[in-house]
């Protein structure tokens, strides 16, 4: 692959990880439950990038879809239950402990993609896993706050298992082939879509809903760019880069969710915090930097 598409596939998943990373701030405004919340984005992000397929007349390729449909649905699921355990993860513990378990995701996939892509783990990129991580303990304040609460334990284990069905979603969009990034994301977001309904209906069935002033326009806008647009960036980008590569770049978005929090919801940011955004920020740089070669 050229430096140039290898250039792209990189901006394309730093632009989604910010994109990612200013939900929180559009959330915070909408008086609903989380995951009335997902079920629009991913509705709302379907019917989107279909609409812009028909504009830009490039209709999706059902043909191919048709051949990795199997998987196209079960990735979209994933995405979806996915959603689901992240938002319980938050339900029964904090912020900053759920952010800690879902971000061990791109651990998982680089110790995975040895093992199913046969790519090389170097040391430099262990090593740069290692601190990405250590910075995320300080980023979620887990080493000065310790666990707390009875629920604690049930809100690690849903947020290790959101990051293993995320883990999970990133090696099977490697594994796709021959369907477009755009095709590729408009089914996975359909299919979550599929997913979270029955779970809404469920656990929010007669719960009162308050459409009222701005809720629509921020549905739209969390439906529209952090969906249906950021998705297309991030599956798309992903697909063009090591898996190693895009586990670490995904980094970007706590990184940046927590700063932004600080700026615009004027959040505090800790100085463990500050070190922990300064480790991730700075292994991600490093893993990407490419180091002059040795002159014979």
């Amino acid at each position: 692959m050229n430096r140039t598409a290898v250039n792209t596939a990189r901006l394309a998943i730093i632009v989604s990880m910010l994109i990612f990373g200013t939900i929180g701030i559009f959330v915070r405004h909408v008086p609903m439950p989380s995951s009335v919340i997902a079920l629009v984005r991913g509705m709302v992000g379907t019917l989107f990038l279909l609409v812009f397929s028909r504009l830009r007349k490039t209709p999706v390729d059902w043909a191919g879809v048709r051949k990795s449909l199997g998987l196209l649905i079960l990735s979209g699921a994933f995405i979806g239950f996915n959603w689901i355990l992240l938002f319980e993860a938050y339900r029964y513990t904090t912020v900053a402990t759920a952010t800690l378990c879902y971000y061990l995701a791109p651990a998982f996939v680089i110790l995975a993609s040895p093992v199913l892509f046969r790519e090389k783990l170097t040391l430099r990129k262990g090593i740069c896993v290692a601190v990405a991580l250590a910075g995320m303990v300080f980023v979620s304040g887990v080493a000065e706050t310790g666990f707390s609460g009875s629920g604690e334990f049930w809100g690690v284990l849903f947020g290790v298992g959101a990051a293993v069905l995320y883990a999970s979603v990133v090696l099977m969009n490697k594994m796709l082939t021959g369907v477009p990034a755009f095709d590729r994301t408009i089914v996975q977001l359909g299919a979550a879509a599929l997913a979270l309904l029955p779970y809404v209906v469920v656990t929010e069935w007669g719960t009162a809903m308050d459409w009222s002033g701005p809720v629509i326009p921020l549905l739209l806008v969390m439906g529209i760019v952090h969906t249906g647009f950021a998705y297309a960036l991030y599956f798309g980008g992903i697909k063009e880069l090591p898996a190693q590569t895009s586990a670490l770049l995904s980094y970007i978005d706590p990184v940046s969710a927590i700063i932004l929090s600080a700026v615009f919801l004027r959040e505090g940011l800790t100085a463990s915090g500050v070190i922990g955004a300064v480790l991730v920020l700075g292994a991600t740089l490093f893993s990407e930097l490419s180091l002059p070669h040795k002159s014979k």
